[in-house]
């Protein structure tokens, strides 16, 4: 349980992990935004900048790792724009002393412009491409986006967790969710994905840059989309058209898959609740997210399960004709 919280991982222990790679550090290590894992950058004695990364101790085994490795090392082979883990004779990940861990470049840029229709068109592009050129190899040892981890699993943890006043209308609620989810969440063909593509997995340069393949999983094409949608039915309906006419400039998208969005949301809703709670002991989390676990916490929950009840009862977003 030590290891799983990062309490053993040291300064020294990280500076002696990183030159153990022939990469010395000449600056201090600049903890990055990342919680499920432990992320540093830092400066070289070379000038150049790199970013750290030590893996959570049982989430993900060493294959599952190097897939997502190689998923990256795929997508640069064809030109999509990713940020991927250095080499080093033929290897990605490291061992030192039993933490698993990768070294990338520093890459810099501006935040992604979610409203910004010529750039998400551009983002529509490459993650089409990806699809197209590389999406078709499916993961092997990856697990597929499936309703048992995103559901069922985090409804179980949650038991314990909520105030004994609100687990009826609770777990009311969020099994209404959860069975309307199941029912509609069959996909008719998943493909290897980015899986966790928002707005803040990706950053802006001359043009898209994606990052953080931690999440990478097989599923529907659409889980790649998606997120990138925001506002009313009005709004996300123009930035789908638009993310599409990218995206369909190298891969086709198959509209029936627009029924799974809700679906999907409702996952991503749930499996969160369940991530929060399956790491509150880590002292990160607890400083992270202080709001979790309150009252009002789990009432706002609630209000949102209803909410999301309503979207999965309502018709499918829809796009103009043509497609």
């Amino acid at each position: 349980m030590s290891a799983f919280l990062f309490t053993e991982l040291h300064p020294d222990l990280i500076l002696d992990a990183i030159e153990s790679q022939g990469i010395y550090p000449s600056s201090g290590l600049l903890a990055l935004n990342s919680y499920e894992n432990r992320v540093y950058q830092f400066k070289a004695e070379d000038e150049l900048r790199y970013v750290v990364k030590f893996y959570r101790p049982e989430r993900w085994s060493k294959a599952q790792i190097i897939e997502e490795h190689q998923f990256s090392l795929s997508m640069a082979e064809v030109d999509v724009p990713i940020v991927a883990p250095l080499e080093r004779d033929g290897q990605t990940l490291f061992d030192y002393k039993g933490w698993w861990f990768a070294i990338f470049p520093s890459v810099g840029g501006r935040g992604f412009e979610v409203d910004n229709l010529d750039q998400l068109e551009r983002v529509g592009q490459y993650l089409g491409r990806m699809h197209q050129k590389v999406g078709s190899q499916l993961f092997e040892h990856r697990l597929s986006i499936n309703t048992e981890e995103m559901l069922d699993q985090p409804l179980i943890f949650l038991k314990d967790w909520l105030p004994e006043g609100l687990q009826l209308p609770f777990f009311t609620i969020a099994e209404q969710v959860a069975d309307a989810a199941r029912a509609a969440y069959k996909p008719s063909k998943i493909i290897r994905l980015h899986g966790d593509c928002h707005p803040s997995n990706i950053l802006w340069r001359d043009g898209p840059m994606l990052v953080d393949l931690d999440d990478a999983r097989n599923g529907p094409a659409v889980q790649d989309l998606w997120m990138m949608l925001a506002g009313d039915d009005n709004e996300r309906r123009i930035q789908l058209e638009v993310l599409l006419e990218g995206y369909e400039s190298f891969c086709e998208f198959d509209s029936r898959e627009l029924s799974l969005i809700e679906p999907l949301r409702a996952m991503r809703m749930i499996h969160y609740m369940g991530w929060l709670a399956r790491r509150w002991q880590d002292a990160a989390f607890q400083r992270a997210f202080p709001w979790f676990n309150s009252q009002r916490y789990w009432e706002d929950q609630i209000l949102a399960l209803k909410e999301q009840l309503s979207a999965l009862q309502q018709p499918t977003l829809s796009l103009m004709p043509g497609y």
